[in-house]
């Protein structure tokens, strides 16, 4: 994250540890302009939380750790490092034995939340009722299991009553004097109630140990409940303080005066860096943010590109590198990476005038809280959404959008070297990310069996078609057949998981793309898509993860890694960076860009192992040509942000088309 060793240490008075609350000051790290600020800890119930002052911890809290999965580590004398998840706490006491109190009640919490949390891990399935009706029901099925038990006790106490009763009359009958067949018959039955004594006193055992564990489950069932309930109102008390919080920054934002702008003559080299410290340098409290560590995952290779002489020196002595050796190298050639997009397609006259044009997006205020606080427990695919939050494209039409730059596959279908092709493969994969940048409104869940239908032959060659094939889970396959030469198909189920402040949405499925003429197979994934600021705050969507593109005729592999956003890192935002290797796993590409803007690929000519890296891994050096455009993204239209930015393609894509079928998504009830 930072160096922890910058700022300085104060007093901080806490309570001897030992009872379950501890409450203090200590110095939280918080960015590199402010260094380490004071803060009000308490430590409560596993929780640690923090407060900009005491008088907070009636209204805001800051942040909050859960040290049941929390890692505690000391650095030196006087600092702790506190690390849950994604979320790391660099802390600082004002001496060395106030550093060792915190510990060791950070430690004891610990061991405490650990001990609760095996304790309920039996229950952690059940659900609380979120009803009135769920509460009564579930009271009302407990008082029928206890009547049902205190009948089964009072079935034992007879049982045991009766056959003491019964064991008497028989011993008095063997005691009277009655001819010898009658004792005989007395004598059997005396053996068969003695058979039957046994059996009730093994039932008798085994009742009575049965409702032993019933009270003690009861119990813990009741202290289960009670937690989840205590814990679910301090949840919904938390997201109304936020709601709250949200609508008077957003009130405090509209009636502040406009900020001063900055100076048009500043340089544009330092254009990044001055917005970032005006923006940090405006806001009210570094304490509102949580911050979190740097990303230290950064590519594991370095790019130097060659110089004209050296490129002069290696063309002249027939040095390909690892192009295999063509002295007419395509990346060279200013006709095949031209400063736009291949679009020869797009030159052609379309045979119909296609819209430009959606009507604007309604402006419709929403409180997220007021839905959110009625669906705290439920499964997050299953609440109901208002339509305000969707915009009018259905999650098979957006699926179709991957096909804004086919182009590229038009492109690589003409490529002789298979090198090349997986290049323009790679671009066109990520120009399917581009679209996403400002799209944070959701798409409609499509109908069991709805399709779509996209028919671009006349002005580019190709026909989409798509199906929602499953419902629970939902599931589309999506198929694509181009008169230039390539096939494209997948297979794609959306998973997600709900983490509080943002929502992690995880394709499943492959994308396969087959070029007719060379036979070349590729297949790939998706990467996770990631959203931001679900409750309190404007959403953004950020993209993060690996891709592998596999040749599955030659085995050739392009490794892409897209570098999640960081607040510290220094590499430009939405970064992607990648490297086109053969079989034998030998570089021959470098590619590089935003998946927002453009992809760039460098022609590789030599490579070399450099000094390691932050991690202490070594990194490869490699020299390159110039780099060359492969894909930029297209200029959004007119207006696009009131037009739900739509790409041109989106805006397309309900316009009505003839011969489609009765199942198009252009077909679908508007209401009903």
């Amino acid at each position: 994250m930072s160096d922890p060793g910058k700022g300085s240490s104060a007093s901080a008075a806490a309570p001897a540890p030992g009872s379950d609350t501890y409450k203090g000051w200590l110095f939280k790290w918080t960015n590199y302009l402010k260094g380490y600020q004071r803060r009000w800890f308490v430590l409560s119930n596993g929780l640690l939380s923090y407060y900009r002052t005491q008088a907070e911890m009636a209204h805001t809290c800051r942040g909050t750790i859960n040290l049941a999965t929390a890692h505690i580590d000391t650095e030196d004398a006087c600092n702790i490092v506190l690390s849950s998840g994604g979320r790391t706490y660099h802390l600082k006491a004002s001496t060395e034995v106030e550093r060792q109190r915190w510990v060791t009640a950070l430690e004891l919490a610990k061991a405490k939340a650990i001990r609760m949390m095996n304790d309920q891990s039996d229950d952690s399935g059940d659900e609380e009722p979120t009803s009135q009706s769920d509460r009564s029901e579930l009271q009302g099925t407990l008082k029928i299991l206890v009547s049902k038990l205190d009948d089964l006790s009072t079935c034992n106490d007879l049982i045991a009553k009766h056959g003491a009763a019964l064991q008497r009359s028989l011993s008095e009958l063997e005691g009277l004097k009655v001819p010898v067949e009658g004792g005989e018959k007395i004598k059997a039955v005396n053996e068969r109630a003695t058979l039957f004594r046994i059996t009730s006193n093994a039932m008798i055992n085994a009742c009575r140990d049965f409702l032993d564990l019933a009270e003690t489950h009861s119990r813990r069932w009741q202290r289960a409940l009670q937690y989840e309930r205590e814990q679910r109102t301090h949840l919904e008390e938390t997201i109304e303080q936020l709601a709250k919080q949200h609508n008077s920054l957003e009130r405090a934002w509209r009636e502040a005066p406009t900020l001063v702008s900055i100076t048009p003559s500043t340089p544009t080299a330092n254009k990044g860096g001055s917005e970032r410290l005006h923006k940090e340098e405006a806001s009210d409290e570094d304490g509102d943010t949580e911050y979190f560590d740097a990303m230290e995952d950064s590519p594991a290779f370095i790019t130097v590109t060659a110089t004209e002489n050296t490129q002069q020196r290696r063309s002249q002595s027939n040095l390909s590198g690892a192009s295999g050796g063509q002295p007419n190298d395509w990346n060279q050639d200013n006709s095949m990476s031209p400063g736009h997009n291949d679009v020869s397609g797009k030159e052609l006259q379309p045979c119909r005038q296609r819209r430009t044009r959606v009507p604007d997006k309604p402006n419709y205020s929403l409180n997220l809280w007021s839905i959110m606080k009625n669906c705290i427990g439920k499964e997050l695919s299953k609440i109901p959404m208002p339509v305000n939050f969707n915009e009018p494209l259905s999650m098979l039409q957006r699926l179709s959008e991957d096909l804004e730059y086919h182009e590229l596959l038009d492109k690589a279908a003409r490529c002789d070297s298979s090198l090349e092709q997986m290049c323009l493969v790679a671009a066109f994969s990520v120009s399917s990310y581009s679209t996403t940048i400002h799209r944070t409104a959701k798409p409609f869940n499509p109908l069991l069996g709805e399709t779509y239908e996209l028919d671009r032959r006349e002005e580019f060659g190709y026909r989409s078609l798509c199906e929602q094939v499953s419902h629970h889970p939902p599931a589309a396959a999506h198929h694509v057949i181009s008169q230039r030469g390539w096939t494209l198909w997948q297979e794609i189920t959306i998973a997600s998981k709900f983490r509080g402040k943002y929502l992690s949405i995880m394709p499943l499925g492959a994308i396969h793309l087959h070029f007719h003429s060379s036979g070349n197979h590729y297949v790939w994934r998706k990467v996770t898509s990631t959203v931001h600021n679900i409750i309190v705050g404007k959403l953004w969507i950020d993209q993060s993860g690996d891709i592998e593109i596999v040749n599955q005729r030659t085995k050739e592999t392009c490794q892409l890694k897209f570098s999640p956003y960081s607040y510290f890192s220094r590499d430009v935002p939405r970064k992607v960076t990648g490297v086109v290797a053969d079989s034998g796993g030998q570089a021959h590409y470098v590619l590089s860009g935003t998946w927002d803007d453009k992809i760039e690929s460098a022609k590789i000519l030599q490579s070399s192992r450099g000094g390691s890296g932050s991690e202490g891994k070594q990194k490869t050096v490699y020299q390159t040509l110039s780099p060359k455009l492969l894909w930029k993204k297209y200029p959004l239209p007119d207006n696009a942000e009131n037009m739900y930015f739509f790409s041109a393609l989106a805006l397309t894509l309900n316009e009505q088309e003839d011969a489609v079928g009765v199942t198009d998504s252009r077909l679908r009830p508007t209401s009903g």
